[in-house]
């Protein structure tokens, strides 16, 4: 039940970050020309404490959108933006900066990311040994 929960979550912040709110403007009549120039861009990340994204509650949730601009709940999301952009919207290429001191110590932090990327889905899933670990991988995409 509460890996259902999770996944409600995350399918519907996605939708409201994808779509945005379904009123008036929003809705598009069949035929009716697109009014976007910009392949979405839009993701929700989860951060929380355990081995896998099933095993783990969600303790924080924000949402990124990078087109036209960057812009959602994500406190960095500029720099997050500019960062994805940079390696081509693969999450998996985001590596740690040089130079970070982190202890040995085991408190697994599970990171998602779900959404689409230029039009594309994206799905997302790391887990990282501890926090100070995630927060050494790319300079803004995990710092939330």
């Amino acid at each position: 039940m509460r890996n259902t929960a999770r996944w409600a979550m995350t399918l519907g912040l996605t939708a409201t970050a994808v779509c945005g709110p379904l009123t008036g403007a929003a809705l598009a009549s069949p035929g009716q020309a697109p009014t976007a120039l910009y392949a979405p861009s839009a993701l929700v990340l989860t951060v929380g404490h355990g081995e896998s994204a099933a095993a783990a509650t969600p303790e924080r949730a924000v949402t990124l959108t990078c087109a036209p601009t960057a812009s959602g709940t994500h406190p960095v999301a500029g720099s997050a933006c500019a960062e994805l952009r940079g390696v081509g919207g693969d999450i998996h290429a985001l590596t740690a900066r040089g130079g970070v001191m982190c202890t040995k110590q085991y408190d697994p932090v599970v990171v998602t990311v779900d959404g689409v990327w230029q039009g594309q889905r994206v799905s997302y899933e790391r887990t990282f040994s501890n926090e100070c670990v995630k927060n050494a991988y790319g300079s803004g995409v995990f710092a939330f």
